[in-house]
């Protein structure tokens, strides 16, 4: 082989070696998740929402996607875990203080527009954020945990020796409740929340993502069932009227037993005496043109009337 002009053949133009599956740029992912919205992939901006799963997504996106579900393609795989504006809580933002970056260079459009007010780290996806559910306000979460270890650890104030015995066991009695809540103080706006339930991780990780999704079903299971409004009566005392529960059948011979009671209406009574005393007349000319024998049917002689007829009487029913 060689010498002819032709080629010759390596094993790397024989053997084709499966090609490497193509991995995501992980910078750009972050840049994703932290600059733009969930949802509508636009840059984010204020008013801007976080849900359960602690995605973020400017309100104005949610809005749409509540009001036509249809809006966005892949809107119920992002978010369909949200129900309503219930489902999402605002947060309350702190912007970055720092000068921007010149227009020329390409790092103005990569600077952060949010920073934790307690550490002024910069919201880029390098340090892990969290937001507190009860009033929304994002921190980091180093700096969150070291702010609420300080005021955990420091101690209480000297109670004073002239307390009553009722006072010091109530202290004690809420000093066991904030000890299984967990309760503490938001540093930003003083409003309490719990530890264990109310710190949400923004943009987790997928493990912690799945450890969150079950924790948000498990709290849906909890919340109570909404009950039907009960009609209420012209009194409205609340109660339901007695009418629309019983049946046609106790309806109808209520009617019937009304219509069957005396009417206090003079004009009807004296109708009413009236077609009963024409009826007694009519039978009693009807038994006055009977025979003698058809009377012996229904009555004796020398004895009181008989209850049985011509059809019956005489008979004799056997009894085994």
């Amino acid at each position: 082989m060689g010498n002819d002009g032709g080629s010759i053949p390596d094993r790397r133009d024989l053997v084709r070696n499966k090609p490497k599956a193509e991995q995501a740029d992980k910078a750009n992912q972050t840049r994703a998740r932290w600059f733009f919205c969930a949802l509508s992939k636009r840059r984010l901006q204020e008013p801007i929402v976080s849900c359960a799963l602690g995605k973020l997504y400017n309100k104005d996106s949610i809005l749409e996607y509540l009001l036509d579900k249809s809006a966005y393609g892949d809107g119920e795989k992002i978010c369909g875990h949200i129900r309503s504006l219930k489902d999402v809580k605002t947060l309350t933002l702190t912007p970055n203080p720092a000068p921007p970056a010149p227009a020329s260079t390409s790092a103005s459009t990569e600077r952060p527009q949010f920073v934790c007010p307690l550490t002024l780290k910069e919201m880029n996806g390098v340090q892990p954020f969290v937001y507190i559910a009860t009033c929304g306000c994002v921190f980091t979460q180093a700096g969150l945990k070291t702010v609420s270890g300080a005021s955990s650890s420091s101690p209480p104030p000297s109670s004073d020796t002239g307390k009553d015995v009722k006072e010091q066991k109530d202290e004690g009695r809420e000093d066991n409740v904030s000890a299984t809540q967990q309760l503490d103080v938001c540093p930003q706006c003083a409003i309490k929340y719990d530890r264990a339930e109310d710190i949400i991780t923004l943009n987790p990780s997928p493990s912690e993502e799945e450890r969150m999704r079950a924790a948000m079903d498990r709290r849906r299971l909890l919340e109570p069932t909404k009950k039907s409004k009960k009609r209420k009566n012209a009194n409205g005392n609340g109660n339901t009227a007695n009418t629309d529960s019983e049946p046609p059948a106790k309806k109808n011979k209520k009617a019937a037993e009304l219509a069957a009671l005396p009417s206090t209406n003079p004009s009807i009574a004296a109708a009413s005496r009236a077609v009963v005393s024409s009826l007694a007349m009519e039978e009693a000319k009807r038994k006055a043109g009977m025979s003698d024998a058809v009377k012996s049917l229904y009555s004796s002689e020398d004895g009181p009337k008989r209850k049985e007829t011509f059809m019956t009487f005489g008979t004799f029913t056997r009894y085994a």
